[in-house]
């Protein structure tokens, strides 16, 4: 069975371009203030954040031109989550992460830089 750094990678795999990032960074706290507000009597409220939360999603994804990603499995409906927590954290940070094959020939490249020095 996968694990949750599996389905973290499928998720960033799916979810590049900056504007769906934006879409699913206000879109997902949007349902959740919007399950929650349902759940304290405050239906027009509940409704309209937790429809308009999804919109901004299939927006997201008609912008990327893929599916999301909780059409592969539910699970993804709680990775999204933890997903746009750690993009936020990421954001508010500063600490933005290259991927392995950058930060490996951006290493390799320096050592050659020190070698010819």
């Amino acid at each position: 069975m996968p694990n949750l750094a599996h389905y973290m990678t499928q998720y960033d795999h799916e979810h590049e371009s900056a504007w769906n990032k934006l879409c699913h960074g206000v879109g997902i706290p949007m349902i959740f203030a919007g399950i929650i507000l349902l759940v304290l009597m405050k239906w027009i409220w509940g409704a309209s954040f937790f429809v308009g939360g999804w919109m901004l999603l299939f927006l997201g994804h008609r912008i990327e031109g893929n599916h999301p990603a909780f059409f592969q499995g539910a699970v993804y409906l709680l990775v999204g989550p933890i997903w746009v927590a750690k993009e936020a954290w990421t954001f508010l940070t500063g600490t933005h992460r290259k991927p392995i094959a950058q930060a490996t020939s951006a290493s390799s490249s320096t050592g050659n830089l020190n070698k010819q020095a």
